[in-house]
């Protein structure tokens, strides 16, 4: 370990995401419907903070373009993502216009969730907080649902990956 990491604000944005690169996530979809356009982005900061109330949290980078319009929404749909939509994470490398074309995408009182997800959770904007380069949102939990026959798939070192069976 180098000594000179120790001191405050001396880690480089590359060398964080390098290091986070080596822990294992799920992936989401966050999408809602607005102006009769489905608007979303993937995300893999995705937790669990309360179940009483229950809450969990999503980050999102200020030079992100579909934030600005997500938060506008009043409720979003969170799509965990399992083996069978891999071929999302493609889709969602698109440009913000044409993330959702090709995609089988159902909305339900304007949160917009993948056809076949392994959950799927509708939100609502609690609080947010300010945190560096980030949003971060602590989001209300108004209903939820789990496929418990997929597997998920797992973000790690800047790719998606399967569990091993």
């Amino acid at each position: 370990m180098h000594n000179h990491s120790l001191l405050p604000g001396s880690v480089a944005a590359h060398e964080m995401r390098h290091v986070l690169a080596g822990y294992p996530t799920g992936l989401v979809l966050v999408a809602a419907e607005l102006e009769g356009r489905v608007v979303g982005l993937s995300a893999n900061s995705f937790t669990s903070v309360s179940l009483d109330p229950p809450l969990v949290s999503i980050s999102f980078a200020h030079t992100s373009t579909s934030w600005p319009l997500l938060r506008e929404a009043p409720r979003w749909g969170v799509s965990v993502l399992g083996e069978q939509q891999a071929h999302v994470l493609q889709e969602l490398r698109l440009p913000a216009d044409e993330r959702f074309a090709r995609l089988d995408m159902q909305v339900e009182s304007g949160a917009a969730f993948v056809a076949g997800a392994l959950a799927r959770l509708t939100v609502e904007l609690d609080t947010e907080v300010e945190a560096g380069d980030h949003a971060l949102t602590l989001l209300r939990v108004l209903e939820l649902h789990r496929d418990t026959e997929q597997r998920p798939l797992i973000f790690f070192g800047s790719g998606a990956h399967r569990l091993a069976r």
